[in-house]
């Protein structure tokens, strides 16, 4: 497997003649092969939590109903990188194997590489999503406070997003890093599925924007709070809106904005 970053002898244009180490991350290219015999696609990403990205991406992609379908993910060893070989029941593949394969790379995972289609904001999911328990805002600044010491990876390298998972409280549970917001915030939702009784009530919480295509990924999942350190492009926004989720964004430990769904939140 390989190393989460590496470390650089590099200099200061203004002192080029005094060096200092700079960790930098690593990121490398991921084949998703299902049960063995079908190709779809590669994606660029850091080397670590791939299994819980392989039931995250499943899902947000709609591979898969539910974790149900998924019977077993291997992390293979490819001449350039790593093989995700994913077994799904017989179902789920032939519906896969009547897809267009994306046949391009995805840049760290971008959301929505390489499809020929790109749903309408309004036409992301069946139903939106339910009212589900009330918010503190007490408990998002709180886990906004707590965020940035659970950033291991970003803390060594400066250089990765970061999906998270807080409870009702504010107290943070979960996190992953990626080079890819995708790709983090695909491995965050592949772990919430996997243990959904330890994930069942609380928010999302990612340091990038909240662009169309993670909108989309935290609907399928089933997301009804997200909070975004940056700001949410318009069409996330109306997704958000329309699917009844609540998003505050642009949100730092000192003032957050609401574009939508605040009737969860409190005081």
């Amino acid at each position: 497997m390989s190393a989460l970053f590496y470390p650089l002898d590099v200099s200061a244009l203004s002192r080029p003649d005094e060096k200092f180490s700079l960790n930098v991350a690593e990121e490398v290219p991921v084949g998703l092969m299902f049960n063995g015999i079908f190709p779809y696609g590669t994606m660029m990403m850091t080397p670590a939590d791939l299994k819980d990205f392989a039931y995250g991406y499943c899902i947000t992609e709609q591979v898969v109903s539910s974790v149900a379908d998924i019977r077993s993910v291997n992390v293979v060893e490819a001449e350039d990188g790593l093989t995700l070989d994913i077994f799904i029941k017989g179902r789920a593949l032939t519906q896969l194997m009547r897809r267009n394969v994306r046949m391009q790379t995805g840049h760290s995972s971008c959301g929505i590489c390489g499809s020929e289609t790109v749903p309408a904001y309004d036409a992301v999911a069946a139903t939106p999503l339910g009212d589900g328990p009330c918010l503190s805002v007490a408990a998002i600044r709180r886990a906004l406070h707590e965020l940035r010491r659970w950033q291991t990876l970003n803390a060594a390298t400066r250089m990765v997003h970061a999906a998270a998972w807080a409870d009702n409280n504010g107290s943070i549970h979960t996190i992953r890093e990626d080079v890819g917001r995708h790709n983090a915030l695909d491995k965050l939702i592949g772990a919430r599925a996997c243990d959904l009784d330890v994930f069942h009530e609380g928010f999302c919480l990612l340091t990038s924007r909240y662009s169309f295509e993670m909108a989309l990924k935290t609907v399928r999942a089933g997301i009804a709070v997200v909070v975004a350190i940056s700001a949410p492009t318009y069409r996330a926004f109306l997704t958000a809106e329309k699917m009844n989720q609540t998003l505050v964004a642009i949100a730092r430990q000192d003032e957050q904005t609401l574009f939508c769904g605040g009737k969860r939140l409190t005081g």
